[in-house]
């Protein structure tokens, strides 16, 4: 099911292989069959070449993270949380904000 569904994303890509869509399609896709290192190589031609698509910088995060990159993390949400506010994206702010606090360790309860 999902090889067909890769299939499909990368005749995707050869038709367009600078669609911001199609890399973030194929780098969640990689990520999902826990192919980290063409899943990262996705995600950062995102970073690269279209800074301003927010949805890469959550799932990048979150992929650092799950590699004991938490470091790392924390600098990609901070970058995704500039774009999303720059943006005037809210959600996806909102969405980067609480994976930054929790990957930051920063505990807001006993406010």
């Amino acid at each position: 099911m999902s090889s067909t569904r890769l299939s499909k994303l990368l005749e995707f890509l050869e038709s367009d292989p600078n669609d911001p869509f199609i890399l973030y399609a194929l780098a969640t896709e990689y990520n999902t069959q826990n192919d980290k290192e063409k899943a990262y190589s996705f995600y950062l031609q995102l970073t690269d070449k279209h800074p301003d698509y927010v949805g890469t910088y959550y799932h990048l995060g979150k992929l650092l993270e799950k590699d004991d990159q938490k470091e790392k993390a924390i600098e990609i949400y901070q970058k995704g949380m500039q774009v999303a506010r720059n943006k005037r994206d809210m959600h996806a702010f909102s969405e980067l904000q609480g994976a930054y606090n929790t990957a930051a360790g920063l505990d807001y309860e006993d406010d």
